[in-house]
């Protein structure tokens, strides 16, 4: 049997459309046969971002790499086959038939596994935006949920507050 140490992390491209169906018939296969030992993570990397149509403000969830699922996993014949004739996924990415595992500065600047946040926030607290489609702008930290490492901001856009909820590791404090 695998280590989970050697589970590394994987591309699977997808059509375009299918990367949640993919996400969730992946791991309903593993749930069902029992191979958490060698599919250890699936996910569709998404950000959550504030759009105004009409003067109407909504939150919605942006895929951050459309067509493309990411998979944790320790290759071996059963796991390559259930990712690569999974519905919808059209192989993995890389050269040839044989998937290349990400590295490890691969992922960390793919924003795949995040690291833990170093820093804690107070409501009122003015920050600046380091990533996403606000970065650069200053804001106020309106919410802080420590538990999901989301804080609801406002900032100031055509002179009006516009709320956004963004992942913290999107933010940092303004010295």
């Amino acid at each position: 049997m695998a280590e989970i140490s050697e589970a590394k992390w994987y591309i699977l491209h997808t059509y375009s459309g299918y990367e949640n169906k993919v996400m969730n018939n992946i791991l309903t296969l593993v749930e069902n046969r029992g191979l958490q030992h060698l599919i250890e993570e699936v996910m569709v990397p998404t950000e959550v971002i504030t759009e105004v149509h009409d003067g109407k403000t909504k939150q919605v969830e942006n895929k951050l790499f459309p067509c493309y699922v990411y998979v944790k996993m320790v290759i071996t014949d059963e796991s390559w086959y259930i990712c690569r004739n999974t519905r919808g996924v059209t192989g993995f990415v890389g050269p040839g038939s044989k998937p290349i595992p990400l590295t490890d500065e691969e992922v960390a600047n793919l924003g795949v596994v995040s690291k833990p946040i170093e820093q804690s926030f107070k409501e009122g607290e003015i920050i600046i935006v380091v990533s996403g489609p606000l970065e650069g702008y200053e804001g106020i930290i309106r919410e802080y949920d420590e538990i999901n490492s989301k804080v609801l901001i406002t900032v100031s856009m055509f002179g009006r507050d516009t709320p956004a909820t963004l992942d913290i590791s999107a933010i940092k404090k303004l010295d």
